[in-house]
């Protein structure tokens, strides 16, 4: 994490769980790190030198989504993802 001050200070009540949330295909698993700030320790609308925060940009104004911090960090299928709190379509965790 950086040395910067989060914006978030508590961490999400989502951290450690896997939600299902919709990317417009279909419910998909996204296992929740935390919020996005938490872990690298600034907006992700500063993160220019992220791919994830530059395709979470791209894929928030298709979508149309808010343009705010709360935003969660999360993998799916492995691979680091931004999603909005908008976008989860369950808060319950997943059982496997």
């Amino acid at each position: 994490m950086s040395d910067q001050h989060p914006i978030h200070a508590e961490p999400s009540p989502l951290a450690g769980q896997t939600v299902l949330m919709n990317f417009g295909n279909g419910p998909i698993e996204v296992h929740i790190e935390d919020w996005w700030d938490r872990v690298y320790g600034h907006s992700w609308m500063v993160a220019d030198a992220s791919l994830a925060a530059r395709g979470y940009a791209i894929r928030a104004g298709l979508a149309r989504l808010p343009l705010d911090n709360e935003v969660l960090f999360g993998h799916v299928a492995g691979l680091g993802n931004l999603v909005h709190v908008s976008e989860i379509t369950t808060a319950e965790a997943v059982l496997r």
